[in-house]
């Protein structure tokens, strides 16, 4: 039976080597981080050690039902993986979706749990929202977030020294295309992209897979960053110990 089988499984991945070959954006290589409170993100923090024309894809807000299926596929088309940073109360009600992103090869972070706008509460109540968020990645996932990114990237000292005593990394970004309004096209997210590209050369890109022209774009976005020579990196971290 197993003789059987090794010829079809052959086949199969030889057919799935060419799926991703040189016509595809891929994955070029993959940076696997420690757990520990560090920050990265040139726009707030220290660049990640790439080089010119690598970037590392982030998604913010989901998972989300109707959208983040629609980046799943097209990653999966382009052989690329990214690290999707998730809302608590998302994770919670989008448990399996979560744990998709994870099966196909991508890295997941929390992105708070509601939300909000931390600097204008109390720090108590910045606490308990980011204890809410660890909890329910916990209980999707099984272990402790390894990574953090401050909803509307507004960090306040309370939090800041509260993931740097768990060991958990915020993740900030080098660039944008400020993918948040509805009306936005294709045409107008690939131009920001391109622009935002052309600025920095390089880092953490921030999309968002909770936005549904975002998710419509995707394939278009990565066919801008294979057009330019980009290159895409995979963050992970090393497994909980």
């Amino acid at each position: 039976m197993i003789k059987a089988l090794l010829p079809m499984l052959l086949i199969s991945g030889l057919a799935s080597a060419a799926e991703c070959g040189p016509d595809k954006l891929n994955t070029e290589r993959t940076i696997t981080l420690k757990r520990e409170g560090v920050a990265y993100g040139a726009h707030q923090h220290t660049a990640l050690p790439l080089a010119d024309k690598e970037v590392v894809l982030t998604f913010d807000d989901g998972p989300s039902q109707e959208n983040t299926p629609l980046v799943l596929k097209a990653l999966a088309d382009q052989c690329t993986k990214a690290t999707f940073f998730l809302i608590g109360e998302h994770i919670t009600q989008q448990p399996e979706l979560a744990r998709r992103l994870i099966r196909e090869g991508h890295s997941t972070g929390i992105h708070s749990n509601t939300h909000p706008h931390l600097a204008s509460l109390p720090v108590e109540q910045q606490l308990d929202d980011l204890a809410r968020s660890r909890a329910a990645y916990q209980a999707v996932f099984g272990v402790e977030t390894p990574a953090y990114r401050f909803p509307f990237l507004e960090e306040t000292p309370a939090m800041l020294a509260a993931l740097k005593q768990a060991n958990i990394t915020v993740a900030s970004i080098d660039l944008g295309i400020n993918d948040w309004i509805p009306e936005d096209t294709t045409d107008i997210l690939a131009r920001r992209l391109t622009e935002s590209l052309d600025k920095a050369g390089r880092g953490i890109i921030l999309m968002h897979d909770a936005n549904g022209p975002t998710a419509k774009a995707l394939p278009t976005l990565l066919k801008v960053l294979k057009d330019k020579g980009y290159k895409v990196v995979h963050l992970e971290w090393e497994k909980a110990k």
